[in-house]
């Protein structure tokens, strides 16, 4: 594996970054899939195999941390979906940055919440080539519904500017609480490399407008590939399907049996790269 550890400046702190090189690449014109999560995840959980898998495909993958979260600078598990983009922005533009690399074959790859920025990212970015939103989180719309005291033990913790979990059990107040989330997500981070995932979350974001990235879909200008998970019980998959069929250049791939954190190993690992890779020769390659 060709692998660099980097970092790159945001706003006067610094996002860790790990660089997947292809083992035979063309100097100055290799295309990249820059990568994250969403909400608290970072670039040890399970990213690496979806890098790696596209580094040995002849693509470059940056795999990064938001500020806060992993390996970044910033104050520690402060999240806001509009700093998470930002974050995004600092990405992209330092991945057109790096020698040897096409900055004009630039595509934007996400999970979860990071599937929505992924959008984000590339719907405001007139030059990014394509999108990838793999089991995505669109909109706020797409939760496990809560019961009403879960519910508003969230919106107490916000007003009072107070941490939550970012995986819980259904009962508990936490940013993921659908039934088998909590321990399908801790499966990720025990199976990744070396994680620095906590299960923290700054809550205070909730009083603000809602998360909402589907919208950007309909005007969307490059090819947008939305993986869904047709059992996800984190992301419920008819907003992010129905996204996709607004979006011009949308395809939109249904995984049968599949729940949110069912894609980073295994058979569904395989069969989502798959997918993955021929989009990715579709509308990266040359030509």
């Amino acid at each position: 594996m060709n692998r660099e550890d980097l970092s790159f400046p945001v706003d006067g702190d610094r996002c860790a970054a790990w660089l997947y090189w292809p083992t035979d690449r063309d100097p100055g014109s290799t295309p990249i899939v820059v990568m994250a999560h969403g909400l608290s995840g970072t670039r040890r959980d399970r990213l690496g195999p979806f890098a790696e898998a596209f580094s040995r495909a002849g693509f470059a993958a940056m795999t990064f941390d938001h500020r806060g979260f992993g390996d970044s600078g910033g104050e520690p598990d402060l999240f806001h979906p509009r700093r998470q983009q930002q974050d995004w922005r600092g990405a992209i533009s330092f991945a057109r940055s790096l020698p040897g690399i096409d900055p004009q074959r630039v595509a934007t790859f996400g999970s979860s919440m990071g599937g929505g920025n992924a959008l984000a990212a590339a719907a405001e970015d007139p030059g990014i080539a394509a999108a990838i939103s793999q089991v995505p989180f669109l909109d706020i719309r797409q939760a496990h519904r809560a019961p009403l005291r879960v519910s508003a033990r969230m919106v107490l913790a916000a007003a009072l500017g107070r941490h939550v979990p970012a995986v819980g059990q259904p009962n508990e107040a936490a940013f993921i609480n659908a039934p088998g989330g909590e321990s399908g997500w801790r499966r990720v981070v025990a199976c990744g490399e070396d994680s620095r995932w906590r299960n923290r979350v700054s809550a205070r974001w909730l009083l603000t407008s809602p998360y909402r990235t589907g919208h950007h879909a309909a005007g969307l200008h490059c090819p947008w590939l939305v993986c869904v998970g047709e059992a996800d019980q984190v992301a419920r998959p008819g907003p992010a399907i129905a996204a996709a069929t607004r979006a011009p250049l949308g395809e939109v791939v249904v995984y049968p049996g599949v729940d949110h954190f069912d894609i980073y190993d295994g058979q569904e690992h395989e069969a989502m790269v798959r997918d993955q890779l021929a989009f990715l020769g579709r509308h990266l390659r040359p030509g």
